[in-house]
């Protein structure tokens, strides 16, 4: 008798939403074929709580995180100590899940997994979806077989580079105007302005939105994402407010013009859907990445960008960007397409030939 044991792919990665939405777009993919299992090492953080919605097993460790700044030294001290501690734990659940592979997105979370999986001689794969590489994936590229990237030039500035694209999810591209407009409860005719900092909100942009929504309101109605405890108090009738939305789909199928911060899953959705956005990175909290994708498309005349030191001119730079007709023709003619397949096809292709 032949038991037939389906394949299994470990995904991994987490910190932020930036590095744990692109794995579900892969997982809800693999889970409507059926034909591939799937299961997730993370930590109690961000991750754990999206990767629950999916009823999908759980493995958790405990990950250190390095803290820039020079008054961190202490903190970091601990790092190695901590860190083989969540290799340890990582192998545990790897040998709990018994993969066929293991997919990294990266982050802090993710790193210890990948070690553990090289120990295990289990393949790994990793992706980066900024145009430069994080310090997680930059060393994770040493211990798998390819490392995925959403950049074409990225890829070949890694060991082990590839060029794949952003992986997507599939409900981004499920909503039509008409229908997220009846959904919303917004008349077809009218323009939108579809404005979100992130998954828990942006102060900066939040504030400067409601300062200049007497203007904003004269040629759009405003759908404000402005992240959970952020509502205030509004009688403006062409002002919807809403802490999240779960469906970001229908956000976006209703929009015209989109304001966000420049994280690279937002840009990519962005683009795929041929949006013209006004992007405001992220500056002095990060590496620098933000700046870096929106610079990137703003060289390729793909977005506006509009620095966070400069919000006061959100509204005018807003009415710009809706006016911006060879924006929306350089956006139709662009080729910018969700990498869920070229992943995916590789990932089957290695869990069937490991």
């Amino acid at each position: 008798l032949i038991l037939y044991c389906m394949k299994k792919i470990l995904f991994t990665g987490g910190g932020s939403a930036g590095h744990v939405v692109p794995n579900i777009a892969l997982v809800e993919q693999l889970l409507s074929e059926g034909e591939i299992d799937v299961c997730y090492i993370g930590t109690a953080g961000i991750e754990k709580r999206i990767v629950s919605e999916w009823k999908i097993p759980f493995f958790e460790i405990r990950c250190p995180k390095l803290i820039r700044g020079g008054g961190a030294w202490k903190q970091n001290a601990k790092i190695p100590f901590e860190f083989f501690r969540a290799v340890k734990e990582a192998k545990k659940g790897l040998k709990l899940f018994r993969p066929d592979a293991v997919f990294s997105k990266g982050g802090y979370v993710a790193l210890p997994v990948v070690i553990a999986s090289w120990q295990l001689k289990i393949p790994c794969y990793a992706h980066e979806s900024d145009f430069s590489a994080g310090l997680a994936n930059r060393i994770s590229s040493r211990f798998c077989k390819k490392v995925f990237t959403s950049f074409p030039e990225t890829a070949k500035k890694m060991k082990r580079g590839a060029y794949s694209g952003a992986p997507i999810k599939r409900s981004v591209f499920a909503c039509t105007r008409a229908e997220a407009r009846k959904a919303l409860g917004i008349d077809f005719n009218e323009k939108v302005l579809l404005v979100f900092g992130g998954g828990s909100g942006s102060e900066i942009i939040n504030q400067a939105v409601r300062r200049q929504l007497k203007v904003l309101t004269q040629t759009f109605v405003v759908l404000h994402v402005c992240g959970k405890g952020n509502l205030v108090a509004s009688q403006e009738k062409r002002y919807i407010q809403t802490e999240f939305i779960a469906d970001m789909g229908t956000a976006y199928a209703c929009a015209d013009v989109v304001v966000s911060r420049a994280g690279a899953g937002t840009v990519f959705e962005i683009l795929a859907l041929k949006k013209p956005a006004l992007l405001i990175p992220l500056e002095g909290q990060t590496r620098g990445d933000q700046v870096e994708n929106a610079e990137y498309f703003q060289k390729k005349g793909l977005c506006r960008v509009l620095k966070q030191d400069r919000v006061e001119r959100l509204a005018d730079e807003a009415i710009l960007t809706l006016n911006d007709k060879g924006l929306q023709k350089r956006l139709n003619e662009s080729s910018y397409t969700a990498g869920n397949e070229n992943i995916l096809s590789e990932l089957k292709n290695a869990v069937e030939y490991e």
